[in-house]
């Protein structure tokens, strides 16, 4: 997704139930992108939360990993960012803000909104050289078409997620 356009691109990170940090799929819905900026739709995100449901998922394995890419060097997060995070995963137990780079830098933190709170930049591993089963570049691109709806810059709308926080 991240060499697909030239915007920024976000969706949700598909865990593992047994290792809820391990992200086995990375979901786009339907959004408008900037290149700073990403607006999901309303309907495509309830869509996606409620075919992760009935394909038997917590939401702790499909709604409290939020990926996206930067189209720039920086995988450092934004004011932007920054507030959507806060507004989008501020109430849930735990979440993780995910970022790469088109230059391949990445940024992770895990942030606890329990008892005290806190947060901690977490190390990552990917593999992006080594083809693997789900490997199917045909289908990211339809998948990106599909889903990703580039609005020029400045973005005037709502930033990624605002209406998840309800």
């Amino acid at each position: 997704m991240l060499n697909l356009g030239d915007t920024e691109v976000g969706g949700f990170g598909v865990a593992m139930p047994d290792d809820l940090l391990l992200v086995r799929d990375f979901v786009t819905v339907k959004q408008d992108a900037t290149l700073a900026s990403i607006s999901f739709d309303d309907t495509s995100v309830a869509d996606f939360f409620e075919s992760q449901v009935a394909a038997g998922r917590k939401p702790e394995q499909f709604a409290r990993i939020w990926l996206h890419t930067h189209p720039g060097d920086s995988a450092q997060p934004s004011g932007t960012d920054e507030g959507t995070f806060d507004r989008v995963f501020g109430r849930c137990q735990w979440a993780v803000m995910f970022i790469l780079a088109s230059s391949g830098k990445t940024y992770a933190r895990l942030r606890f909104n329990v008892g005290p709170g806190g947060g901690i930049q977490v190390p990552v591993e990917m593999e992006l050289s080594r083809v693997f089963g789900p490997s199917d570049h045909e289908a990211w691109a339809r998948e990106y078409a599909a889903n990703v709806r580039s609005v020029g810059w400045p973005h005037r709308g709502t930033p990624m997620g605002a209406q998840l926080a309800a």
